[in-house]
């Protein structure tokens, strides 16, 4: 009886209001769809997701996930700041190979090239601007080493410092404010010559040692117009000098020696900070395993006030999965929860993360390393190879750190669903990092770019639905009298299966039952 009540129901219902019944399933659904993309646009999830796990989840009996803002503070135990958006700054790579020593061993090997002419022209700028001694007006001996630093050919550049050494030597027994200039231009020689002509480490420190001399001995020259007041050698100049007789001794195995360099030179020079000496100062404690240095280095460093990279983000993410990596094991953690120095540590690989998420790819070999640029972009792809080229072996050494970072890096990408437009604990990620590590890194490296997030799945169910539905409103209005057919019969086997039990359960029944429970 069921079925024949629904048949009847079916013949008496017109065309018209099968046209109105999908025209109006259409609008709802496109409605629904247009509400759902707003508010993933403006908070990063589906409106949906969000009220099913919010509120039907716990009544249905699960568990609230719980909101992860504000799990991670400074070191003052102040939540991080969240900046503006800002521009994307090229920043020198404070862990910048040689050009001879490092850089043209692998073109001569590989016959590829590391560098790019962008990467290699930023370089160019940073030594004409911090090089140039401290004169007042620009005489035309001033020149010489700005134009080697501005020449394309590496042979060039190399010809142009030793003329300017010669020109020295020229000058050398003339009086003057003219063998002061070539003095300090002449530092800046032996520094390019450190830097392209030197084919090993050795040479390097040899000839950068002679650049520190030529400074030593320009500081005791007196300036003939003011008698009294020693000309100095340019700051930036010495400082680049001495880093780099750091970086030597680092990486010929002097270690604690390299170490003590660095320390000298940040108390000697604090107002510096912008030149991150400091990273080079961790790597090097890394390398001797001074993890308490390290701590004590990270301290100072990894502050609310001051800006972050990924060395200070993913170093401190170390020292806390090295704490527990040893014994960690995803299978025991799933069953009994993490501990408390599980999560610090957990939290600390996602803090990482946020701040560059290209670095676990290099980390955990799931893409190829190259040699670094010389100028990285914080929180891209370059600085992402930077770091780990340098800092790969201290993970390894850390026995299970690097399974920690596989199995926690990716709980990264559900906290933050929108990065683009909405970040965690710093600002959102920038979009204009790749076109910029495009320009910094060779054309043979597969640029990295930041994972994103696919729409929810009620977002992509709401888009089918209303496309269906648009789709059955068209075909309804086009063709009433055929779609009436379709729905009739498509109805009507629906509710079979409803009217068989229907008559099953009349039959099983007693009428006085159905006539009771019809008056109620």
């Amino acid at each position: 009886r069921g079925g024949t009540e629904t048949s009847v129901f079916l013949n008496t219902l017109t065309p018209k209001f099968y046209v109105a019944l999908t025209g109006t399933s259409s609008l709802i659904s496109g409605l629904i769809l247009i509400f759902e993309w707003w508010y993933f646009r403006k908070y990063g999830t589906s409106f949906i997701e969000q009220v099913s796990v919010s509120h039907l989840r716990p009544l249905l009996g699960g568990v609230e996930s719980s909101t992860t803002t504000g799990l991670f503070s400074s070191v003052n135990g102040e939540a991080e700041p969240r900046p503006s958006v800002s521009e994307c700054k090229v920043w020198r790579n404070p862990l910048n190979l040689f050009r001879g020593a490092e850089y043209s061993r692998y073109t001569w090997v590989t016959g590829k090239e590391p560098l790019t002419y962008y990467d290699m022209n930023l370089s160019a700028q940073d030594h004409q601007t911090f090089f140039t001694g401290d004169t007042q007006q620009i005489k035309a001996e001033d020149t010489v080493m700005q134009k080697a630093w501005r020449e394309r050919n590496p042979q060039a550049r190399i010809r142009a410092a030793y003329q300017a050494i010669e020109m020295n030597h020229e000058l050398y027994t003339h009086s003057g404010k003219s063998q002061i200039n070539f003095l300090i231009q002449c530092a800046a020689a032996y520094v390019l010559l450190a830097e392209e002509e030197a084919t090993t480490i050795t040479e390097a420190e040899r000839l950068f040692k002679q650049a520190l001399r030529s400074g030593k001995r320009e500081q005791r020259v007196q300036d003939p117009v003011t008698s009294l007041r020693p000309l100095t050698l340019n700051i930036n100049l010495l400082v680049y000098i001495k880093r780099r007789l750091a970086m030597c001794a680092r990486k010929l195995g002097r270690i604690k020696e390299a170490v003590k360099m660095m320390r000298d030179l940040m108390k000697e020079f604090p107002l510096l900070g912008m030149l991150n000496i400091h990273e080079n100062l961790l790597e090097a404690l890394l390398e001797l395993q001074a993890y308490a240095d390290v701590q004590a280095v990270l301290a100072k460093y990894d502050d609310i006030s001051l800006p972050k990279s990924a060395t200070i983000c993913y170093t401190s993410a170390l020292l806390k999965a090295r704490a527990v990596s040893e014994k960690f094991s995803p299978e025991a953690a799933s069953r009994r929860g993490l501990s408390t120095a599980e999560m610090n540590a957990v939290e600390a690989i996602h803090r990482a993360v946020e701040f560059n998420p290209h670095v676990p790819k290099y980390l955990l070999e799931m893409k190829s390393l190259i040699l670094p640029p010389e100028h990285i972009l914080k929180r891209g792809d370059s600085e992402a190879v930077a770091y780990a080229f340098f800092h790969l072996q201290h993970w390894k050494r850390a026995e299970g750190a690097l399974n920690l970072l596989h199995c926690t890096w990716e709980g990264t990408f559900r906290i933050i669903p929108y990065p683009l437009e909405k970040g965690h604990l710093f600002y959102p990620y920038p979009g204009c990092t790749e076109t910029a590590d495009r320009e910094l890194l060779p054309t043979f490296h597969e640029v990295s770019v930041y994972p994103k997030k696919e729409l929810p799945f009620f977002i992509l169910f709401t888009a089918g639905l209303c496309s269906f539905t648009a789709m059955l409103a068209m075909l309804t209005h086009q063709f009433p009298e055929l779609m009436g057919v379709f729905v009739k019969a498509f109805f009507s086997t629906l509710f079979t299966p409803l009217g068989f039990f229907a008559d099953k359960m009349e039959s099983f029944m007693p009428s006085s039952f159905w006539h009771q429970l019809t008056r109620i």
